[in-house]
């Protein structure tokens, strides 16, 4: 049973972010949708919803069709609230004053425990908020569940019962989800819609499927579009040869027909449809300066503790060599952070227990992106550490996705993926030979992480990185270190861990 339909649907905000969008959604449809940031994916979430008006098109709704969105961020006016208020807030009235029980259904049913669920959002960790905002979207049983980056803030064990929690969920319930989390669209999804500003398409298959067949489709247009362009040529000049004769021979027959297939040209360029170019968010650029030390980093069992003294784990004695793309695995609050915070600090001369060698030059970037200063603008950002001069400054931040009218405003004018991006382009312009990455995926569209992964491994760089993104790790990672109980192992693979946390 269909349930919403969009035709020719349109949105231009300066620039059109899509068009001519067509789709129908009918009962258990379970639809991933994947654009770069910033190319229209919370817009057109909201135009489902009801809360957006497209440029174009229209999109006709079952009758009485009850949807539940759950947005990408937090509005301010949540803040104050408990986490169950809030929820209840999203049950109608006349519901919320008998059926308030929902709200501790789904809330356990998210796991999240009694005593946060009476605090603040204010004060809650991202991933709580993200459970409370999840909670809200489907506390009143809506017929159009819409996710817009569900992952967001979530370790593993967290998208795991997220993953987990979606399969529970009624079979004719229609789920639309926005992420960056390929392994996660693979999960959850059986169609995939990738949003384009214009030729989007559309595949009964889930992200890594359907990301196969999109890439088979745009080759064979660009051989369409070759061929087509070839043939009004071939045209072209069978019409030149026959102008010529016609013109010698005085052949008013030979003229009509010159004209005649140079009008056929003109119709096959003009319908010669070009295939897809995606518009990059930003170039993601690395670079290995080298070194001749064999061990760039060397851990002689030091302990790493919480900020209050209690010990976590001891790494015994490690060390990171040359090429090495080390992946740091545990648990959410095991240690992971400590760890690279204490590498840190030991390359910046200020931690004991850690020798570094004297030609590490290091790049780190931490998961809130806080070595980048809100209140700098992207142009002093780049001119205030690199001497490089004003121009070219600012042609590398038009090349990393932050364009010239954004350059000079604060950071706080960026999104996400632009913020990401610029900390990738800080890091190269230091010309490091040892990176140290926590949670580097977070903001960055499926591009910028492939494009990331392929950086990494094609500069065959040094690194340490934390992530909770499954495609990531497995695709980067050379060495794995596990953080199990009160000691650092290397294990062969991150497979065993996944299980245990996804399992």
């Amino acid at each position: 049973m269909t349930i919403l339909t969009l035709n020719a649907l349109g949105v231009t905000l300066g620039a059109p972010l899509f068009s001519d969008l067509s789709l129908t959604l009918t009962k258990g449809d379970r639809l991933g949708l994947v654009a770069a940031n910033g190319r229209g994916k919370s817009t057109l979430m909201a135009c489902l919803a009801g809360a957006h008006d497209p440029t174009q098109g229209d999109i006709t709704r079952a009758r009485g069709l009850h949807i539940g969105h759950m947005r990408q961020t937090l509005p301010q006016l949540a803040l104050p609230k408990s986490a169950h208020d809030w929820v209840l807030s999203h049950l109608p009235p006349d519901q919320a004053d008998y059926e308030g029980w929902r709200v501790d259904v789904v809330l356990n049913d998210l796991q999240m425990p009694y005593e946060l669920q009476r605090q603040p959002l204010g004060a809650l960790s991202g991933g709580w908020r993200r459970a409370a905002m999840l909670a809200a979207a489907w506390v009143g049983e809506p017929d159009l569940l819409l996710l817009d980056e569900p992952t967001n803030h979530l370790d593993l064990h967290r998208i795991a019962h997220l993953e987990k929690w979606l399969a529970g969920l009624p079979r004719d319930l229609t789920v639309v989800v926005s992420s960056h989390d390929r392994a996660f669209l693979d999960a959850t999804t059986t169609r995939t819609l990738f949003l384009r500003a214009e030729g989007s398409r559309v595949f009964p298959r889930p992200f890594s499927a359907a990301r196969v067949a999109l890439d088979e489709a745009d080759a064979a247009d660009a051989r369409r579009h070759a061929n087509d362009l070839n043939k009004a040529q071939q045209l072209r000049r069978q019409a030149a040869k026959l102008k010529n004769v016609g013109i010698n021979s005085g052949s008013d027959l030979l003229l009509t027909k010159t004209k005649q297939l140079s009008e056929r040209a003109d119709k096959l360029e003009a319908a010669a449809k070009p295939a897809h170019r995606a518009q990059s968010a930003g170039d993601i650029r690395l670079t290995n300066s080298g070194t001749h030390a064999k061990a760039l980093i060397a851990l002689d069992d030091i302990e790493v503790a919480t900020p209050d003294g209690r010990l976590l784990y001891r790494t015994g004695r490690k060390w990171i060599a040359r090429g090495d793309r080390v992946v740091l695995l545990g648990a959410n609050g095991a240690g992971k952070t400590q760890l690279v915070q204490r590498i840190a600090a030991a390359l910046d001369g200020a931690e004991g227990g850690i020798k570094t060698a004297l030609s590490v030059r290091p790049a780190y970037s931490d998961q809130h992106l806080s070595q980048l200063d809100p209140t700098a603008t992207p142009f002093a950002t780049i001119t205030g550490q690199f001497d490089i001069g004003d121009q070219r400054a600012r042609n590398v931040l038009a090349k990393a996705g932050v364009d010239i009218a954004l350059q000079t405003k604060p950071l706080g004018a960026l999104s996400g993926g632009q913020k990401a991006r610029l900390a990738m382009l800080v890091m190269r312009l230091r010309d490091p030979n040892f990176y140290l990455l926590d949670e580097p995926t977070n903001h960055l569209d499926i591009d910028g992480q492939e494009a990331l992964e392929a950086e990494l491994v094609q500069h065959d760089a040094a690194c340490l990185l934390v992530s909770h993104d499954r495609s990531f790790l497995k695709n980067t990672g050379t060495r794995f270190w596990w953080i199990s109980g009160r000691k650092l192992e290397e294990i062969d693979s991150p497979d065993a861990f996944l299980q245990q946390e996804m399992g």
